[in-house]
């Protein structure tokens, strides 16, 4: 077993309320319960030795390992190949299709021996609370029962199992041709019994009925393009990272995976961002995927109700973060305890950039309410205003420094994106108060949307660099977040300006096709450290480049980023200088991007225009 795998050797399974990762070693390294958000179980991609994991492969002398996805599913099947048979191992989560928050999650395992015979061993060393609660282990016959403060995890197997130390388990089986043996562990509360142990016929039942359910789900995708695998792997990714009861994505299923290895750019990606989400809502209506559309654009409408509804929770309208239950309680705080992967020290929890003011996301959430306006009616007279609510205040604030949509850490500035959301906001406002005749002070708001768009073209444009630039009377550098100015429709997407701008972001920012967000060394952003090339970024470049025409070099972009995928199709957030993925894994934003992305280059290539 490798102390720390590479982050991309990795696949995710989930069950819609969390989710865990597995290593092409068959090693279960993080899995929190019973939220995403909740503390770790299995957290040993986070400190090998403190963190607790789950192993089940198979220990043979020049084994190798294939690790891929079930077509079409959220299944991981990983093959074990040795000179004496092939192991296979399956791992699932079962699906939760209620919307009621639930206290009890699964991750199956299914071992089987496929050719020849195979010896597969299974260690399980639960660590509850990221290490920080103590907990019982009761072993009786192939059950183990490890019980802590407020939660409880039960191991069944038919694999005999003997104590190892005080607290862990462990067996070995070898299996021969045909051979099947399995391994569940059932995360539930403080209180419940041990389950029942799945018979090989109901375990065989609910590998199916998962199967059935992810391949229905993708079924349902309007996706005809170019690059269907690509495009169903991340959709069904962003289902995997989305908490069914609410409808709230979330930017990553891990915390603290570094942007730099051996860094301190490492933070909690558990939470759900208005500016994340609000791109989800086009990329899931862009594939037909209306209910997961409609979920989350009604997600940030009760954000925006009930901060309005109470005034005393601060002075602005939105948070740019909270949980996945829409709790704005995102305290940060660092395990000391600890090292972190591969010595990439503080390990973050929680997320301190949530009281960051950010001004570009309440043009995100006009968007997304935008897009989600046309499934339904309308907005109701509470959502309606509570939305002009939010408008009067940005007109009030708008022209303000803040801390932009990269939550720098290095004080706030006039940045030129938060302005062009800002732009978005009324832009969007305008269009739903006209198109459903809802009450509102439209004078105000288009004077305000017109000056605007007349101070980004003054203040935010370089006539040295012939660009916009990324904030005012600072550095005159450029910024990758400018690169959705022709998709929420500022400039068109061949306006010269615009045009010299990517040319200039190209310039400075692209290298061999990837595309960094920013300079740090001549934008400080008050953090050590250098990070790779952003992947949201690339894709946001590549989908710039087919919108203003440039097709071939759009697509040999798109085409060569493919190549930076793992090998089950997954991305984290960043690529590092020797082409390693690194960041939180996998993140929802890149997903999203490759889907707008791929629906762009196809729309453009086959002569339609692009989505907005």
């Amino acid at each position: 077993m490798k102390r720390y795998p590479l982050i991309a050797d990795h696949g995710l399974v989930g069950d819609l309320q969390t989710a865990a990762l597995i290593s092409d070693e068959g090693v279960v390294d993080w899995f929190s319960a019973p939220r995403f958000d909740s503390p770790g179980i299995f957290s040993a991609l986070l400190d090998h030795d403190r963190g607790g994991y789950f192993r089940l492969s198979v220990d043979e002398p020049d084994v190798s390992v294939k690790q891929l996805y079930y077509p079409d599913t959220a299944l991981l099947v990983t093959r074990f190949m040795s000179p004496d048979g092939v192991g296979e191992l399956i791992d699932w989560m079962p699906p939760i299709r209620s919307a009621v928050p639930s206290d009890r999650h699964a991750i199956l395992r299914v071992m089987r021996c496929t050719r020849g015979r195979v010896r597969f061993t299974l260690e399980c060393r639960p660590r509850f609370g990221f290490g920080t609660l103590p907990h019982e282990t009761a072993l009786e016959g192939r059950t183990a029962a490890f019980r802590a403060a407020g939660i409880c995890g039960f191991l069944q197997t038919n694999v005999p199992l003997e104590r190892e130390g005080p607290h862990d388990v462990r067996g070995t089986l070898e299996l021969i041709e045909g051979g099947v043996a399995g391994a569940a562990f059932t995360v539930t509360g403080p209180d419940a019994p041990v389950p029942p142990l799945p018979t090989p016929q109901e375990a065989e039942q609910m590998l199916w009925d998962a199967v059935d359910f992810w391949q229905s789900w993708v079924r349902t995708a309007r996706y005809r393009g170019r690059w269907p695998d690509m495009v169903h792997r991340s959709a069904i990714t962003l289902k995997l990272l989305t908490y069914r009861p609410t409808g709230a994505p979330i930017a990553a299923a891990t915390l603290g995976l570094p942007e730099q290895v051996g860094g301190e750019r490492n933070w909690d990606y558990r939470y759900t961002w208005i500016r994340d989400g609000s791109l989800a809502v086009r990329a899931l209506l862009d594939l037909g995927f209306v209910e997961e559309a409609a979920a989350f654009a009604g997600w940030i409408g009760a954000r925006v109700t009930e901060r309005a509804e109470a005034p005393a929770a601060g002075d602005r309208p939105l948070q740019i973060m909270y949980r996945v239950d829409g709790d704005p309680t995102l305290d940060e705080t660092v395990l000391e305890h600890f090292e972190g992967y591969r010595g990439s020290y503080p390990v973050r929890v929680g997320n301190g950039a949530a009281d960051q003011l950010q001004l570009d996301i309440y043009g995100e959430a006009m968007y997304a309410l935008a897009q989600g306006a046309g499934l339904h009616a309308g907005p109701n007279y509470r959502a309606w205003q509570a939305v002009s609510g939010l408008l009067d205040w940005l007109a009030r604030s708008w022209d303000r420094p803040d801390e932009g949509i990269w939550e720098t850490r290095g004080g706030q500035q006039d940045f030129t994106y938060s302005r062009v959301m800002s732009w978005v906001a009324f832009d969007r406002g305008l269009r739903l108060a006209q198109e459903f005749g809802r009450p509102a002070d439209l004078e105000t708001w288009r004077q305000t949307r017109d000056s605007i768009f007349a101070q980004v073209m003054e203040r935010g444009w370089s006539e040295s660099r012939r660009a916009l630039v990324q904030s005012y009377g600072g550095a005159e550098v450029v910024d990758a977040s400018l690169l959705l100015i022709p998709r929420v429709g500022m400039l068109s997407p061949t306006d010269p300006m615009w045009l010299s701008t990517l040319d200039a972001i190209e310039r400075d920012l692209v290298k061999d096709s990837l595309v960094y967000r920013y300079d740090p060394a001549a934008s400080p952003d008050g953090l050590r450290g250098a990070e790779g090339t952003f992947s949201l970024c690339t894709f946001l470049y590549v989908d710039a480049l087919a919108r203003a025409g440039r097709v071939r070099q759009a697509r040999f972009t798109f085409e060569k980023m493919l190549t930076y995928a793992n090998h089950v199709g997954l991305f984290a957030e960043e690529i590092g200088p020797s082409g390693e993925q690194l960041g939180n894994f996998p993140q929802a934003f890149t997903h999203l991007s490759l889907i707008m992305a791929a629906t762009t280059l196809d729309e453009t290539l086959d002569g339609r225009p692009g989505p907005a």
